[in-house]
């Protein structure tokens, strides 16, 4: 009985250690690159180039409102004359998943230039998409457009990769569902340091350069 409460109270205290270690460093990044984070579209600096960070259009049968708040954060950067190109980062690993091309598709609907529209097709990870955007897209001073939860470590991975980059907030989705990808965002930041610090991790491919064009 004794060594069945010592496992138990084993458990629960590692349960508690990682708990704490998982807070930690969730709250360190945010309390990190929170000021690198803008939300009012007058005060944000020029940049030559915002990327955006993609997401599947349709989730669960509707539209993705993240994909949609995405777009409209770029849509708003571009016309503000903020930005001069705008680079869409996500994943087309199978012919019938196609991001980037979705996200080009509703910017051009919105009246952004298809030619001042560069599309990563290996943004397969926030990491893939940020490493990228220098290594292939000689980005290395832009805007990371995304979710605040998401460009926080978007923003932290860019300062491990020694990459200048600010971010734009888009809209977020409040209630049960956004909570639930909020919980998971602690989760994929513990994953970002061990991809980091740990693994090493880089992106799943690189590739010949692509040369972006941009308004002027």
């Amino acid at each position: 009985m004794k060594k069945l409460l010592y496992i138990l109270l084993g458990f629960v205290s590692l349960t508690l250690l990682v708990g704490l270690l998982l807070f930690s460093l969730d709250r360190s990044i945010t309390d990190d690159y929170n000021a690198k984070v803008y939300t009012d579209i007058e005060r944000i600096p020029h940049k030559k180039a915002a990327l955006v960070l993609g997401t599947s259009k349709y989730a669960w049968g509707r539209e993705n409102l993240f994909f949609n708040y995405r777009i409209d954060a770029a849509v708003a950067l571009y016309k503000a004359g903020k930005v001069d190109a705008i680079v869409v980062s996500g994943d087309n690993g199978r012919k019938e998943y196609d991001e980037p091309t979705n996200m080009r598709d509703d910017l051009i609907a919105r009246g952004v230039p298809e030619e001042h529209i560069t599309l990563d097709y290996a943004g397969f990870r926030t990491l893939d998409s940020i490493v990228r955007a220098k290594a292939i897209f000689d980005l290395d001073d832009f805007i990371i457009v995304s979710q605040r939860f998401h460009v926080l470590r978007a923003l932290y991975i860019a300062d491990k990769k020694e990459i200048d980059a600010i971010a734009f907030e888009a809209k977020n989705i409040a209630g049960v569902f956004g909570l639930r990808v909020r919980l998971r965002e602690v989760l994929a930041r513990f994953k970002a340091f061990l991809d980091l610090h740990i693994f090493g991790t880089e992106p799943k491919f690189y590739g010949k350069k692509v040369e972006v064009i941009y308004r002027y």
